[in-house]
């Protein structure tokens, strides 16, 4: 049976594994993430371009290096706790930014060689900030009393509704009282107070699949934001969950709708400086790639009828 055929687990059942998938063939969209969910909330031509068009993205150092020092504090949790150390930390950089090349060729593409000796600096200095940021961690947090119950874990749950939720968590940690605690490291900055809400979301979605999964709901959220060294808390409780889950389902509506009638509008915000799809975007003078997948035509209101109907025609 495939991942996407499972039947939603059972609480106390054992999470399910990552599926491979082909990057390269358009799809229409199965299951939601946060990283996909806040794509659509950003812009949902962006999140055409990534779920369905599956267009290319050029790697990005500040992102790399995000992948590198999680890797590291992954890896931090399988030396005994006296020996979590920050030179300990710091010493497996080197071989997880191996690891990090030999598995993804084109991250080599961030240091190319304009000059001889610029690559090698330019590399120097781009480690040194990733050492920075394990080292500010231990300012935050004490591995040496961590032992985490899940690390880079991966999540999914079907929800009644036939949505399927699903995600990687950093680290879960289980205290004895059978407490649950969802943490995620951020390499950025604390978002400003005003913005909170909108960092929690991810978090939020992950407590939400961990309730549905396990029947427990998180004691707390933790975001720990290493480019500030600050340490955002929140303690759900089921309220909040219903609420995400109310807000993703009608997430995944508007998705399926616009899934169906290939009506992907760009939502131009200061972000789109950022964006690799500018050149096919149509803000920037772009045209999108044709629509891979069928389009189901809006049909006209019946005269004397009201609004638009969406959906398949008759059989």
């Amino acid at each position: 049976m495939s991942t996407s055929e499972q039947p939603p687990a059972e609480p106390g059942s054992p999470l399910p594994q990552a599926p491979a998938a082909d990057a390269s063939v358009p799809r229409t969209p199965t299951s939601l993430s946060p990283s996909r969910a806040s794509d659509f909330m950003q812009c949902p031509l962006l999140y055409r371009f990534r779920v369905i068009d599956r267009l290319p993205e050029k790697p990005s150092a500040a992102a790399t290096r995000g992948t590198l020092v999680h890797a590291v504090l992954e890896r931090l949790f399988d030396a005994p706790a006296v020996e979590r150390t920050p030179p300990r930390a710091k010493a497996l950089i080197p071989g997880q930014w191996d690891r990090l090349l030999e598995s993804r060729p084109e991250l080599g593409e961030l240091f190319p060689e304009e000059a001889e000796g610029e690559r090698g600096e330019r590399l120097a200095q781009w480690l040194a900030e990733a050492e920075a940021l394990v080292e500010r961690w231990f300012t935050l947090e004490d591995p040496t009393r961590l032992e985490p119950a899940e690390r880079e874990l991966f999540v999914e749950t079907e929800l009644p509704s036939g949505l399927r939720l699903r995600g990687v968590i950093d680290r879960v940690d289980v205290a004895p009282t059978g407490e649950v605690r969802i943490v995620d490291y951020k390499t950025g900055k604390a978002p400003r107070p005003e913005y909170s809400e909108g960092a929690l979301f991810q978090m939020k979605f992950y407590a939400l699949v961990v309730w549905r999964l396990k029947n427990v709901v998180p004691r707390r959220l933790q975001l720990v934001y290493l480019g500030s060294g600050d340490v955002l808390t929140y303690d759900p409780v089921e309220a909040d969950l219903l609420r995400v889950e109310r807000k993703l389902h009608a997430l995944w509506e508007a998705i399926r709708q616009a899934t169906e009638t290939g009506d992907w509008r760009p939502r131009p915000t200061k972000l789109c400086g950022w964006c690799d799809h500018r050149v096919v975007c149509p803000e920037f003078g772009g045209t999108p790639p044709v629509y891979p997948l069928p389009v189901v035509p809006v049909r006209p209101p019946a005269p004397g009828g009201e609004g638009l109907a969406v959906g398949p025609g008759p059989a």
